[in-house]
């Protein structure tokens, strides 16, 4: 049997008091609990800490001895309770994030909304701006993390990243539209079709890469920072998109139906993640947050 913290709390009374009885009154607790556990301490050590006499007692060579070790055991434990207690009290560290646009109103707001239920005391802040932007802010320590699309993430070696939504691109239609009717659309169909292209992020690049690849130039309608002006614009017979299925909603705010279907061949996917300065000492405030995202995602594999 290992003796305990209580045995020596008891031992450590004892051998400032000279006896059981002085020892007891001390820690407000029965002289015969006091005698057990000192029983039980020199049972378990193998040694007598005491020597008996009518008078009370007297420590033994041995037993001053242990008594350096058990000042010096408790003494840690009070250390350490005090250290919890000083995290405890202290006011929680800010959160600064960055977003890139695309991910901003379909993939941050959930996780912010999860995150402030569990750390409410936590004060965040976020910004949102273009991924080589937001990479220098990282990079410079004004922000903590950033959640953005990372397929195209520049300087990873300053940089650590982890995916946790991927997203393969789609045809967005006008309910009616002559392409609705098929399930799977060909690359070649769109080619003909105005096209709403949206600006943020990587769209326009990958989307004008998906069209010239077939040896044509996309014929762009309306090119706009907006998802909600895609939306609306796909919707009322402008043209159609082709974007990430992370933002398709089946309404625009005027309350049109719009369609989506898939497009066949090899796409390039959006990556979205999230991103922090490699080797850096992060905030308890960010590593929440990442454990966090971690968490959900651990939740969707099962």
């Amino acid at each position: 049997m290992s003796f305990t913290l209580r045995q020596l709390q008891y031992f450590i009374a004892v051998a400032e008091h000279g006896t059981v009885s002085g020892a007891a009154q001390n820690l407000s607790i029965s002289q015969s609990a006091v005698t057990e556990a000192i029983r039980d301490l020199e049972l378990d050590l193998g040694v007598t800490l005491f020597e008996r006499h009518r008078r009370g007692l007297n420590i033994t060579h041995q037993g001053h001895q242990f008594h350096r070790h058990a000042t010096r055991i408790l003494s840690g434990v009070q250390d350490a309770r005090r250290s919890f207690v000083e995290v405890a009290s202290a006011p929680p560290s800010p959160l600064h994030l960055g977003v890139t646009s695309l991910v901003a109103g379909y993939v941050l707001s959930e996780l912010l909304a999860r995150y402030r239920r569990a750390y409410p005391a936590v004060q965040v802040t976020a910004i949102e701006d273009n991924r080589d932007y937001l990479e220098h802010l990282l990079i410079g320590g004004e922000l903590d993390v950033a959640v953005m699309v990372i397929s195209d993430l520049q300087d990873r070696h300053a940089l650590q990243a982890e995916i946790f939504e991927t997203s393969s691109y789609r045809l967005w239609l006008p309910l009616g539209h002559r392409l609705a009717a098929a399930d799977v659309i060909q690359i070649e169909d769109i080619v003909p079709e105005p096209l709403i292209m949206l600006t943020v992020d990587e769209t326009e690049e990958n989307t004008g890469k998906l069209l010239s690849a077939l040896g044509t130039k996309p014929r762009v309608a309306f090119r706009t920072r907006s998802v909600e002006a895609v939306r609306s614009l796909v919707a009322t017979g402008a043209g159609v998109a082709v974007l990430p299925d992370l933002v398709y909603r089946p309404w625009s705010l005027e309350g049109d139906r719009i369609e989506n279907r898939i497009i066949s061949g090899s796409l390039p996917v959006v990556q979205v993640g999230m991103v922090w300065r490699r080797g850096s000492g992060l905030p308890q405030s960010a590593r929440d947050f990442i454990g966090l995202v971690q968490a959900q995602q651990n939740q969707r594999k099962f």
